[in-house]
This record gives C-alpha cells, sequence and structure tokens, in this order.
C-alpha cells in the first residue's frame, strides 16, 4: 500500500448522487446505518440502570460502587480506541467493510457481556463493546454523508445521531420489568437486558449487508469502475421506486487517485489547511459533552436521593423522548434556515435553559425538573446532533472518518471520563450536605461550555447546506 498517485480520473459521481430524489433506496441506508445510535443508547441506560443487580453477590459480579464507574469509564475508554483505531482504517480499507467488522464486534462483545461470570470478564467485554461501537461512528457517519443527497444531509444527521435517544428511551423503558424481581428473576434479567443489544444488533446486520460500498471512496482509492457500477444500480433503483426519470448532469471532478493517504497529510489538514474548522468541532463537541453529563450523569441519583423516586425509569423515558422529538422535529431547519444560524440558537438557548434551571433547583419538584429538562433538551439535542454532522461534512473526503473520530474521542472522554468525575464530586457533596442547590456549579459548567460552543459556530461554521461535500471541502487528491 502506498500513499503515491496511482492513476487519475474524472467523473460526475458526486453529482449523480446528490441530484438524486429522496427514494426507498435511502431508507435502506438510513436503516441499515443510521439504527448504530439506537444500540449506543440502548447500551448506555441500561447499564446505567443496573448497578443495584451488579453489586449482588448471589444475583450478580458482586461489584462495588468503584466498579461500577469503573465499568463504565472502560466502556467509554474502548468507545475512544475504538473510534480512532477503526477510523484510521475506514478511511484506509472502505466504509462498507468496516461497518461490518465494527457491528460485527459490537454483536460478539455485548452477546459474551451477557455471559459474564467474574467482573473482570464483564470489564474486558465493556471495553471491546465500546471500541465497536466508536467504530461505528466513525464509518457510519461518513458512509450516510457520502451517500445522502445534498440537499437532505443535514436533517439526515441530526434526525440520524437524535436517534441515539430511542435507544435510550427503549433502554430505560425495557429494564422496569427485567429488573423487577417479581417478574424476571434477578439472576436472569440484567443478562437479558444485554441479550436486547445483541438481537437488534442482528436484524441490523442483515439489513447492512445489502448497503453498497461509498462510490466516493471507490472511486478516489482507484477503483472508479466499480463506483460506476454501485451508482447505476442506485439510480436504477431510485427509478424504479419513484417512476422518475432523473436528469443529467454536467459537474465533474477530477482525481489524483491514491491507494492510502498518509497520516501526516491528514494531521497537516486537521491543524493547518482548516485550523477554524477544528477549533469549530472541538467547541461544539466539548459543550455538548458537558452540557448532557451536567443534567444526565446526575439525573437518576437526583431523583432517587432528593426526590424520593423509586423507579427512575419513566423519568429516563421522558427525557430520552424529548430528545429524539427535538433532533426529529428541528432537524429540517438545519437545511432550510441553514447550519450557522441553527447551531448557534439550540446551543445558546439550550445553555442559557440549563443555567435557569440551575437557579430554580430549589423550587422545583421532580416532575417539574424532569419538565425543564425535557424543553433544556429538546432544543439542546439537535445542536448536540448538529456537532457530528460538522464533523463529517467540513474536512475533505480523505480524511472524514479519521476527523469524525478524533472529534467523537474528544467529546466522549469529556463527557464520560472529566465529567463524571467533575459532576460525580457534587453530587457526593450535594447528598451529604442535603442540598440540591450543590448540583448548580455543575449545570452552570455545562451552560456557559454549551452557550461558547453557540458563540464560536455563530463566527466560524460553515455553510454547508444544500452544497455537495466536494465544493464544501475540496478532496486532498482533486486536481
Amino acid at each position: 500500500m502506498s500513499d503515491v498517485e496511482t492513476g487519475r480520473t474524472t467523473t460526475d459521481v458526486p453529482a449523480r448522487l446528490d441530484r438524486l430524489p429522496w427514494a426507498r433506496w435511502h431508507w435502506m441506508v438510513l436503516v441499515g446505518l443510521g439504527t448504530v445510535w439506537v444500540l449506543d443508547g440502548l447500551e448506555v441506560t441500561i447499564v446505567g440502570s443496573m448497578s443495584a443487580a451488579l453489586k449482588s453477590s448471589s444475583t450478580g459480579l458482586s461489584m462495588s460502587g468503584g466498579d461500577i464507574g469503573t465499568a463504565g469509564a472502560v466502556y467509554v475508554a474502548g468507545a475512544c480506541v475504538g473510534s480512532l483505531v477503526f477510523g484510521q482504517l475506514t478511511d484506509r480499507f472502505g466504509r462498507k467493510r468496516l461497518f461490518l467488522i465494527t457491528l460485527g464486534v459490537y454483536l460478539v462483545a455485548t452477546t459474551l457481556t451477557a455471559f459474564s461470570p467474574t467482573a473482570l470478564w464483564y470489564f474486558v467485554c465493556r471495553f471491546v463493546t465500546g471500541g465497536g461501537i466508536g467504530g461505528e461512528y466513525s464509518a457510519i457517519n461518513s458512509a450516510i454523508d457520502e451517500m445522502i443527497p445534498a440537499r437532505f444531509r443535514g436533517r439526515v444527521d441530526v434526525a440520524i445521531n437524535g436517534s441515539y435517544w430511542m435507544g435510550a428511551a427503549v433502554g430505560a423503558l425495557v429494564t422496569i420489568p427485567l429488573l423487577n424481581p417479581d417478574r424476571v428473576p434477578s439472576w436472569l434479567g440484567w443478562r437479558l437486558a444485554f441479550g436486547i443489544g445483541a438481537v437488534l444488533g442482528l436484524l441490523i446486520l442483515l439489513v447492512r449487508r445489502n448497503v453498497p460500498e461509498s462510490p466516493r471512496w471507490l472511486f478516489i482509492h482507484g477503483r472508479e469502475d466499480t463506483a460506476e457500477r454501485v451508482v447505476r444500480d442506485i439510480e436504477s433503483k431510485v427509478r424504479g421506486s419513484t417512476g422518475m426519470d432523473l436528469a443529467e448532469v454536467d459537474d465533474t471532478i477530477t482525481i489524483r487517485q491514491r491507494r492510502t493517504i498518509g497520516f501526516g497529510l491528514i494531521a497537516g489538514t486537521l491543524f493547518k489547511v482548516y485550523p477554524r474548522r477544528t477549533i469549530l468541532c472541538f467547541s461544539l463537541f466539548v459543550g455538548q459533552a458537558f452540557l448532557y453529563n451536567s443534567f444526565f450523569f446526575t439525573f437518576g441519583d437526583t431523583l432517587t436521593t432528593f426526590y424520593g423516586v423509586k423507579q427512575t425509569g419513566w423519568y429516563l423515558a421522558v427525557f430520552a423522548v424529548s430528545n429524539f422529538v427535538g433532533a426529529l422535529a428541528l432537524s429540517p431547519l438545519f437545511d432550510t434556515i441553514g447550519r450557522a444560524r441553527m447551531i448557534t440558537v439550540t446551543y445558546v438557548v439550550s445553555g442559557v435553559l440549563l443555567a435557569v434551571s440551575a437557579f430554580l433547583l430549589h423550587s422545583l419538584s421532580a416532575i417539574t425538573l424532569t419538565g425543564l429538562g425535557a424543553l433544556v433538551f429538546f432544543i439542546a439535542s439537535p445542536g448536540a446532533s448538529s456537532a457530528y454532522l460538522t464533523a463529517s461534512e467540513v474536512f475533505p473526503m480523505e480524511t472524514r472518518a479519521l476527523c469524525i473520530a478524533f472529534f467523537y474521542a474528544i467529546g466522549t472522554a469529556a463527557g464520560g471520563i472529566v465529567g463524571p468525575l467533575l459532576f460525580g464530586r457534587l453530587l457526593d457533596s450535594a447528598e451529604a450536605a442535603k442540598d440540591i442547590g450543590g448540583l448548580a456549579p455543575g449545570y452552570l459548567t455545562g451552560s456557559v461550555l454549551m452557550v461558547a460552543g453557540g458563540v464560536v459556530a455563530h463566527f466560524l461554521a460553515v455553510h454547508a447546506e444544500g452544497k455537495s461535500l466536494e465544493s464544501v471541502a475540496t478532496p486532498l487528491t482533486a486536481e
């Protein structure tokens, strides 16, 4: 494998993909690829609900509170490592090969988790599960963006990333009966919960096998004949399902083909060619990570400790549904009103509302706290999803998967490692003082970082709505 030029080709593949009307084929791509976020939401919520079951020596794994926290950190670490490793492999070996491999890794690991005999086994499986999910994010986001027409790309990305909360809602609801010892034996319930993710992942794999390789990746890597064949097949299916004639296109692009792109060139692209876009993505990922963890990380314990709620699943489900509905409802505006305005508005407004929540903590009940949180994250959810949209479209084709992985790792580490350390201490202090107001500094931290991300977006966001990926960021190999 080499990064030297292997040939040149002039192609109209990007223009042909972007001019397609929405069709049944695009739905197949979304079902096969987009449902990874449902799996992640399911995993995180289920694990967050089963700490009591895992601590029991008779029905669980005799894990301590510290072990539970370690398992969470191990999952996050696996996701960060997996995203970076599989992200680079996705740019090197192709989207399809990696989105099949990463889902396979997830399936095997989450199935083995259900059969954990010891805490160590559980830790290893959680790390590998996180690795599969982290790898999914880079492989899937890049593949979706390269096959969805430009005029639909914003709404599709935002809605699909928001489907994480559909998985979270399902996870919150299924744990109610599964972790009820009157309905399911305690030793079995938490193991069955992991089995749900495995079954869903297997169904996704069956659909995903029919999703082709990204034609954009193919022609850049010297396989223009295969790219042409894939696009012709897509066009045939679109004509068949819509009954529409497809307009001819004139736009072409000439590519100096490479088998691989050197890591030094990728790093230079990030920090030398597009430093403003790098600052933008960093601000968006860190802001949304801290906003979510400042509220969501402490939400379940807050309900139990300060409001006496014994079954938090229903409250978590309401919170999750508001996130998903917000992403679904507001996603079209990212293509009509535009990226810059929508990112700025969602980040700033949700950050300000969380700050208001911090000052109202002493006057809220469990229901009003949940309602206010639902409002905050109805607006924040499409903003957080737009961070992934931004990272996936503002960098050149050859670096797309690794760039997504890089910023995903930053956001995940900030939200899943630094966030819990900070907000966990605030929660412990608030519990010791029996004062819910002790959570306010955490809320305000998330608020400030979210508003800061919105301000950065106001000045640096890229107006990518309706534009081809090649016009937003010219491929490194383009003439």
